[in-house]
């Protein structure tokens, strides 16, 4: 399995164990983890959800083979990465991510919608949708400018600049970095802290911290989907991914 699931003392895991791809996303992992969010959402001895990678690598973000296979089969409200989107912002429990190696796309942006984020000393993020011909996803063109400002949403959007874990933490995207081989045992035993906490003010409380931004980052991901989905057609992103098959540089010089 891809996608592996396991609740333990109060905490469901979620584990993205596809290391001979880097833990790169197909359609069927995204549905795993959609569904083992709605799993801990609906399971009352769930009191915290923690999501994690393999030694080295978060995700490297989508599959590109399978992702360019049914990108235009799919409409957008039908994409696996949406749906996953929807259960991550809809779960009211507690969401603990520990990040080492490379969080790359989705791997980076999914941290926006965590409650508590560690990440290791060897984590390296970035953003790289524009190289690819797209556009930002998962609401970091809202997001992102509000944590780091706009000259460095600028530079981590528009150029796709890589950034360390303490980069993360100094933007406000995670909590702490730590040696590789600490940040999954930290994380989960912060998860673990929700064991003793009442559950219905934990559950309250995430709700009243999201409570005025989230209209407008559903707003933010509707909006991102549509121009996502058109950008997706457009020869900007075909000559992205025949490179990407070719194993060379994009030539974009022909675009105006």
């Amino acid at each position: 399995m891809n996608i592996r699931c396991a609740t333990l003392n109060g905490v469901a895991t979620i584990e993205i164990a596809r290391p001979e791809k880097k833990n790169a996303l197909t359609a069927a992992m995204y549905k795993a983890m959609a569904d083992a969010l709605h799993a801990a959402q609906a399971d009352a001895s769930v009191r915290a959800v923690l999501i994690t990678g393999q030694p080295g690598a978060f995700t490297s973000g989508n599959d590109i083979e399978d992702f360019t296979s049914r990108a235009v089969a799919a409409s957008a409200a039908e994409s696996p990465a949406l749906q996953f989107m929807r259960a991550l912002l809809g779960i009211d429990k507690p969401v603990v991510a520990a990040v080492t190696g490379a969080a790359l796309g989705i791997g980076t942006t999914l941290l926006l919608h965590c409650d508590l984020v560690y990440v290791s000393d060897e984590a390296r993020l970035a953003m790289p949708f524009v190289g690819l011909g797209l556009v930002p996803e998962f609401g970091s063109s809202l997001v992102v400018p509000r944590l780091m400002g706009n000259v460095k949403a600028a530079e981590k959007l528009l150029l796709g600049e890589p950034f360390t874990g303490a980069e993360a933490v100094e933007a406000g995207i995670a909590n702490a970095v730590l040696p590789a081989h600490e940040v999954l045992n930290h994380a989960r035993r912060i998860a673990e802290r929700f064991n003793a906490l009442p559950p219905g003010a934990v559950r309250e409380t995430k709700k009243l911290l999201r409570r005025s931004s989230m209209e407008d980052v559903l707003k933010t991901i509707a909006l991102e989907s549509e121009v996502f989905a058109q950008r997706l057609r457009s020869p900007e992103a075909k000559e992205a991914f025949q490179a990407f098959f070719q194993k060379r540089q994009p030539d974009f010089s022909k675009f105006s």
